[in-house]
């Protein structure tokens, strides 16, 4: 099986997770739209700035893709604003011909109580990782049904299967992901697109370096912090990696029969 004269738009792709998915799908022969943003619009600091650097991580991936052989673009947008994921849609089809599998894999995060949050923390989580699933998955679908084939997968969390708790703007973000997931799937079920959800545990991503970091305990370095989240977490008492994530991708987009699912790959930390 191969994945040639498909093409994939991977939100997110310039880094962790995404880029890891976005490097499997052109390994499997697609050609690959990789969409991150390069400053955030938001008068709240996502891990402590604005200048994120999506883009400058989302070109540098692309090069490395069309090194493999494929076609590959970075595009500059970000995915909570629809005029800026119509244009990237559009950029996608005007470059690379199609669009047949969508990831929806940008996400941002922080750490607060709801007692102590600011308004603009909850907007920018809220927005970026639930609001712009939907915005990209609304912007690909007709272009999908033409082509009467058609694969979107999210990339939700464990977070969006049980409350943590310093996180419930991104556990209602990532359940928000979840329901959504579940019922796009339905919508969509007679059309041959599939819809389903990838729900990492811990993956050394720039997510967790600003977890480890914020749960530290006193005397605590980083690199202890993380292990010993990973330890009490994850039974299997390891951490799960890009790679992990990829593989249910790509079986997701070989799998004409599941959809709606979100599945977990957690080293067995949830059970449902």
């Amino acid at each position: 099986m191969s994945l040639e004269g498909k093409v994939a738009i991977v939100t997110g792709g310039g880094r962790g997770i995404g880029r890891g998915i976005a490097f499997a799908l052109a390994k499997e022969g697609a050609d690959v739209a990789i969409v991150e943003a390069e400053v955030l619009d938001s008068s709240f600091n996502h891990y402590g700035t604005k200048e994120i650097k999506g883009y400058t991580a989302a070109q540098e991936v692309a090069k490395e893709i069309r090194a493999l052989g494929r076609r590959a673009i970075a595009i500059n947008a970000d995915v909570s604003k629809s005029g800026q994921v119509a244009q990237a849609v559009k950029q996608t089809i005007d470059e690379l011909g199609s669009i047949d599998i969508l990831v929806n894999a940008a996400g941002v995060v922080s750490v607060s109580t709801v007692e102590n949050m600011d308004e603009e923390a909850w907007d920018l989580t809220m927005n970026v990782n639930a609001k712009g699933v939907f915005l990209f998955s609304k912007a690909v679908i007709p272009y999908m049904k033409q082509r009467k084939w058609g694969r979107i997968i999210n990339v939700a969390s464990i977070a969006g299967k049980s409350g943590f708790a310093g996180l419930p703007h991104y556990c209602a973000s990532k359940f928000a992901v979840v329901g959504f997931t579940n019922s796009l799937a339905k919508e969509l079920a007679r059309d041959n697109i599939t819809v389903n959800a990838i729900c990492p545990g811990i993956v050394r991503t720039q997510m967790w370096t600003l977890l480890a970091d914020v749960w530290k305990i006193p005397g605590e370095s980083w690199d202890e912090s993380y292990a010993r989240n990973v330890s009490a977490m994850i039974p299997q008492g390891v951490e799960q990696t890009p790679e992990d994530m990829a593989k249910l991708a790509l079986f997701f987009v070989y799998s004409d029969h599941v959809t709606g699912q979100s599945v977990n790959v957690d080293g067995g930390s949830m059970t449902f």
